[in-house]
């Protein structure tokens, strides 16, 4: 693996003779820039880009919005690799930002929950007059709800079931019961029992990037581990199925 700088990105790359799949590997709410899963991918044949998006380097030290347009540019210099023969990323990118195959979605939301999301002059923003609480005590944010069944690729939902942060099995379900209404079926899931919020490592709390608090991710340590391992072959699967058409795949171990 070789990291390349370019003005606002930071990639690393898998360096043998392409092309291969690309993976967007998106750390959204940590601050600066994690490479530990970016690493693994690389290492099993895949091109991954990790992108930071604040407290790194020349990145602002607070995030108050997300602008899709850096990880259009992203995508952008991905294409642009000879490396590269396709890409996985997150629900709104996949909505929004064409090209995009494949998507592994682990513990998120399947709304814009926290800071808007512009786009080219739009934004998709938290109303909070229309957020209200569901039985399990997850918030319910239906006037923002990501259009997914927009989307064209392929979606993997994970959902950890001792998730404390945030009722992602809940999100999971409505994100897939609104691409099932749409009469699509480009999606499929994994629920772990005893698994928290915090994939790789485990983490059962710490501080929150948006909120700048402390707060519970949940998660039983064996069962956590356990799902970790899981999903790790998962995830290889997916994106293998799903982006490497006809590419040449690492057989490296690690």
């Amino acid at each position: 693996v070789r990291t390349i700088s370019c003005p606002s990105l930071y990639i690393s790359f898998f360096t043998e003779i392409g092309p291969h799949p690309a993976v967007l590997d998106l750390y959204t709410y940590g601050r600066g820039l994690s490479e530990a899963r970016a690493s693994l991918l690389a290492n099993r044949g895949f091109v991954v880009f990790t992108v930071s998006l604040y407290g790194y380097d020349d990145n602002p030290k607070n995030m108050t919005k997300i602008h899709l347009e850096y990880f259009e540019e992203a995508i952008q210099f991905l294409e642009n690799q000879l490396q590269v023969c396709g890409s996985g990323l997150a629900l709104s990118i996949a909505t929004f930002l064409p090209g995009i195959a494949a998507t592994v979605w682990i513990n998120g939301c399947n709304a814009n929950a926290m800071i808007p999301l512009p786009y080219k002059g739009t934004a998709l923003m938290l109303d909070t007059k229309r957020v209200f609480a569901t039985k399990s005590g997850a918030l319910n944010n239906q006037a923002t709800l990501i259009p997914i069944e927009r989307a064209n690729g392929r979606f993997l939902f994970v959902a950890a079931e001792d998730d404390q942060h945030w009722d992602s099995c809940y999100f999971a379900d409505q994100a897939m019961q609104q691409l099932k209404r749409h009469g699509k079926d480009n999606y499929e899931s994994v629920f772990y029992p005893g698994a928290g919020h915090y994939y790789m490592p485990f983490c059962p709390s710490g501080i929150h990037g948006v909120i700048g608090k402390p707060v519970v991710w949940g998660g039983v340590p064996r069962s956590h581990a356990a799902a970790e391992v899981n999903l790790w072959r998962r995830i290889q699967e997916f994106f293998r199925t799903n982006l490497a058409s006809n590419s040449n795949l690492s057989k490296a171990k690690l």
